[in-house]
């Protein structure tokens, strides 16, 4: 399908410029007093992650026609706007995850009250078939090869251990946060050259992933955004999901829900794995059965991925959360196909 602005008339195009310009003014607002950088200790441990306040605003989601290295599944290019929240300033380490699984790993039945209000009464991974970490190493290191169904399931623990309500960030907050206020390819510019000051990547991650937080952040001080590991979204995959909304007003924080299928879910970032265009702002992935082709048991888990190495997370916390988004929690069992 053709862009937007390949449809367009120049004049409309330049309007539509124009209005992307104004957009990305609109995302820096400043933030409410108590919307600040803070950080959060796991109950019962010492375990720390920080969270940084993301401004509310508004942003064109997608890639311009033009764009190297762009996919149709990127356009067209759509207004939204964002109200604030909270996100993590690293993807999610071992350090935390291990928390929630390790020392109290799941059972075969995955079944939890349908209302948990305990932390330990949620459902939890059983052991893995072979080395969780793919022996990349875990101190400080992303967590990685997890499901989309796992993913979900960990903000839901840490939501009830903490009394705050963590989840993963919707496919539009998380490019949003990524862009932090640029329209360029990447979030330091066009020039992808430049990708070894900000990202591990497959030109130099040396086929491993590093620990979060060595190269720089972007500029509102998220730290490896793109590369090192993708990140998991709320959302289902659907290529044809931006078609949905109207391009002359902004859609208020578009999100498609997953509906219990184990596939398809949305990545983004790109990961340690991949080349440079897979690492833009606008790049999108949905997950697939061959993420787990390497798992022998039957069925296969719906909490590991034997073949996607290349695939994490990190959290958000919305300062008010969305109707739909309430009370939200995974539809994976180990029924789901």
């Amino acid at each position: 399908m053709r862009s937007l602005l390949q449809l367009l008339p120049a004049a409309a195009a330049g309007l539509l410029i124009a209005f992307s310009a104004v957009l990305s003014a609109e995302s820096a607002s400043t933030p409410a007093p108590d919307h600040k950088q803070y950080t959060e200790t796991i109950p019962g441990s010492s375990v720390l992650f920080d969270m940084l306040p993301i401004p509310a605003g508004r942003f064109l989601m997608g890639s311009p026609a033009n764009e190297t290295g762009r996919k149709e599944d990127e356009g067209p290019q759509h207004p939204v706007e964002i109200r604030p929240f909270w996100m993590g300033k690293y993807e999610v380490t071992w350090d935390e995850y291990d928390l929630y699984w390790k020392t109290r790993p799941g059972s075969k039945d995955d079944k939890e009250p349908e209302v948990a209000t305990d932390a330990d009464a949620v459902t939890r991974p059983t052991p893995p078939y072979a080395d969780e970490t793919f022996d990349k190493g875990r101190e400080g290191q992303p967590v990685l090869g997890i499901t989309h169904h796992a993913a979900m399931q960990y903000c839901r623990w840490l939501s009830l251990k903490t009394g705050k309500n963590y989840r993963l960030p919707t496919e539009a907050e998380w490019e949003y946060a990524c862009r932090a206020g640029t329209t360029t390819a990447y979030y330091w510019g066009d020039d992808p050259k430049k990708i070894d000051e900000y990202a591990w990547y497959d030109g130099n991650s040396d086929e491993k992933t590093h620990k979060v937080g060595t190269k720089k952040p972007n500029a509102w001080g998220l730290y490896d955004m793109v590369g090192n590991v993708s990140e998991w979204c709320v959302d289902a995959y659907d290529k044809e999901f931006y078609k949905a909304f109207p391009l002359n007003k902004p859609t208020l924080e578009p999100v498609l829900l997953s509906t219990g299928t184990r596939f398809r879910d949305v990545a983004r970032g790109g990961s340690w794995t991949d080349e440079a265009p897979l690492c833009r702002s606008a790049a999108r992935v949905g997950s697939d059965k061959s993420w787990i082709k390497l798992d022998p048991q039957r069925p296969q888990s719906i909490w590991w991925l034997t073949s996607a190495e290349f695939v994490g997370f990190r959290i958000v916390r919305p300062v008010e959360e969305m109707d739909n988004l309430k009370g939200l929690r995974s539809k994976v069992t180990r029924q789901s196909k």
